[in-house]
């Protein structure tokens, strides 16, 4: 709420009725603006709960592919490490893309650059889809007829991986700020997806 102009001060020769009233009219003013604010944050709350509670989905799906690389053994068959870590990226860029999804159906988050808010939570996701996407074409170029080939294609999609990680906690990190950023943070289906896992390790 922005601070008011000072008003200036009652002559004595005003009434006392005329100054009981101005105080009222100061008074209704402000109660209206805590109303309105607390209305906000209501909306707020109910845009986060409805967007949240259909993410939780698609970051079980995101969490469980980080963990499924996670268990990759890289000394196995190549065939079988390539197919494992092919399959967790396209189950992370398809997440991802529905992400994206929610957000642009759910309309702009109530309150300040609430729009803004959201075509940034929308861009943050396509990118991130399209980026694991570009992992999974990696991946599922890697030479596997012949063993160090394949191993150093794999450090490679591992480097690539990591880079993509680092730039999904930052867009993350980004749409953690704000007051649509609290209000989604007390949701539990928006907790932050983990991307520790490296592939095939």
């Amino acid at each position: 709420m922005r601070p008011r102009k000072g008003t200036q001060p009652v002559k004595v020769n005003h009434r006392l009725g005329a100054a009981l009233s101005c105080a009222a009219a100061l008074l209704a003013l402000s109660s209206l603006s805590a109303c309105s604010s607390d209305d906000t944050g209501k909306k707020l709350d109910a845009w986060a709960q409805g967007v949240c509670d259909q993410t939780a989905a698609q970051t079980k799906k995101i969490n469980d592919a980080n963990t499924a690389l996670t268990q990759v053994d890289s000394g196995g068959r190549p065939e079988a490490v390539r197919a494992a870590d092919s399959a967790a990226f396209q189950q992370i860029s398809d997440a991802y893309k529905a992400l994206a999804g929610i957000y642009s159906q759910a309309g702009a988050a109530p309150g300040d650059d609430g729009e803004q808010f959201q075509q940034k939570a929308v861009t943050s996701f396509t990118t991130l889809s399209t980026q694991y996407a570009g992992l999974k074409k990696q991946v599922d170029a890697l030479d596997t007829t012949d063993q160090n080939k394949f191993a150093t294609g794999l450090q490679g999609v591992s480097d690539s991986f990591k880079q993509t990680s680092a730039d999904g906690e930052k867009a993350l990190s980004s749409l953690r700020q704000g007051d649509q950023g609290a209000a989604l943070a007390k949701q539990p289906g928006c907790q932050s997806p983990s991307s520790t896992a490296t592939p095939g390790s």
